[in-house]
């Protein structure tokens, strides 16, 4: 149930941010399913006891996954999917604990959570470069092939 809420809610989250940053209207549906697709992944992860780095990773794959299947089937940019679907991923948490933990001068806490937003930021990184990277892989075996 919670699995459903949380991707329900990113969902709603996403819908409104491609609003605001003005997604094409045919898309919003798309850019939605990615966020929650993503999210449900990640609330997944959680509940197996994987670490948020690596539920992040899984995460950010499925979204890459989903904005680069939605790019071609809707014939539209990656990026219209990506950007508003990678949202709910983001550490803006870590780093509002970053420079909480900065004011009250716990260098221990800041360091950690640092350390841990960085962490979170390259996996994202590295997920959305590794699906990009494998659909072009797949594009070009099949223009040799063709």
């Amino acid at each position: 149930m919670e699995v459903l809420l949380g991707a329900a809610g990113c969902f709603a989250a996403v819908i409104g941010y491609s609003i605001l940053v003005e997604t094409p209207g045919k898309y919003i549906l798309q850019a939605g399913a990615a966020g929650a697709g993503g999210a449900g992944v990640y609330i997944c992860c959680l509940q197996l006891g994987l670490g948020t780095v690596f539920a992040t990773f899984l995460s950010a794959l499925v979204i890459a996954l989903l904005a680069h299947t939605f790019a071609r089937i809707f014939k539209a940019p990656v990026t219209v999917f990506l950007i508003a679907g990678i949202l709910p991923t983001v550490p803006g948490a870590g780093m509002y604990r970053i420079v909480y933990y900065m004011i009250l001068n716990d260098r221990s806490q800041t360091a950690y959570y640092l350390l841990q937003t960085l962490e979170i930021a390259g996996v994202i990184a590295l997920a959305v470069f590794i699906v990009d990277a494998l659909f072009r892989l797949h594009v070009n075996i099949r223009k040799k092939g063709a």
